[in-house]
């Protein structure tokens, strides 16, 4: 399933992630379906910000674009939504649309109304495995397209050490205070300091979920917030507290039984 097509008998229901094809990963960081069965009520899903930017396609109602967010996002889900989708990785996502990202900065957009041609091949009315196909071939085309960033890329990655400091990343990039803000706000979607303060919570929200009953690190007892606040990178777990309640609208603690299997 890695690197093959995808369909939804293969999907269990709910959010199911898996690699890119070899070729796109540096500029794509995954793939991945979210399916709600038929039948029951609305489900609840919380998008929480990654410095990431999708490409999705949902049945029934075509491709648009999730622009990076700077809080968090509620999506009702109905019984019987399928959604595909490719995540740009996070100095890729402008570049490959082919605007400033900023322009989609906490917005869901048709990719009508941004690419009206490329749109035309992402109907809602395919079935899922030929949107999945469609979806990754697109993609790569804009990637191919794209005219990479290499300074705002290197500082991107300088950015996710939680320890430095703009100012020293924007003299090592070769840029001034003023140009790297420029650049990173068209291929990441938001300046450097807003970028290092998502880099940082998706970093204790990937030790958070490593951590839950049933996570990659199975242990069953309750999350060490305020460890998991200093590996994270934060000065305290008030720090964390506050990060958290800005950024997903919930404090750690809440967050924790929000995410937790089942």
């Amino acid at each position: 399933m890695e690197d093959g097509p995808v369909s939804v008998v293969d999907l269990p229901p709910g959010y199911t992630e898996w690699p890119a094809p070899a070729g796109l990963r540096h500029a794509v960081a995954c793939l991945w379906a979210q399916v709600i069965p038929a039948g029951g009520g609305d489900r609840t899903s919380l998008v929480l910000p990654d410095a990431c930017s999708d490409l999705i396609w949902e049945q029934d109602r075509g491709a648009f674009v999730a622009g990076p967010d700077t809080g968090p996002a509620p999506a009702v889900l109905k019984p019987g939504t399928v959604m595909i989708g490719v995540r740009f990785r996070t100095p890729a996502g402008g570049p490959a649309l082919g605007l400033p990202l900023s322009e989609l900065r906490d917005r869901r957009v048709d990719l009508a109304d941004l690419l009206p041609r490329e749109s035309r091949r992402l109907p809602g009315t395919l079935d899922p495995a030929t949107a999945a196909d469609r979806a990754v071939a697109l993609a790569a085309a804009l990637v191919d397209d794209a005219g990479p960033d290499p300074a705002a890329a290197r500082a991107a990655a300088l950015l996710s050490d939680p320890r430095a400091r703009a100012e020293d990343v924007a003299a090592e990039v070769g840029l001034s205070m003023r140009q790297l803000r420029r650049r990173c706000h068209a291929v990441v979607g938001y300046g450097p300091k807003t970028l290092q303060r998502v880099l940082r919570f998706r970093r204790f929200v990937s030790r958070l979920d490593a951590g839950l009953p049933g996570g990659p690190a199975g242990r069953r007892a309750p999350p060490d917030l305020a460890a998991l606040a200093i590996e994270a990178g934060y000065a305290d777990q008030a720090h964390l507290t506050r990060e958290c309640q800005a950024l997903a609208g919930l404090t750690p603690g809440a967050l924790a039984r929000q995410r937790r299997p089942g």
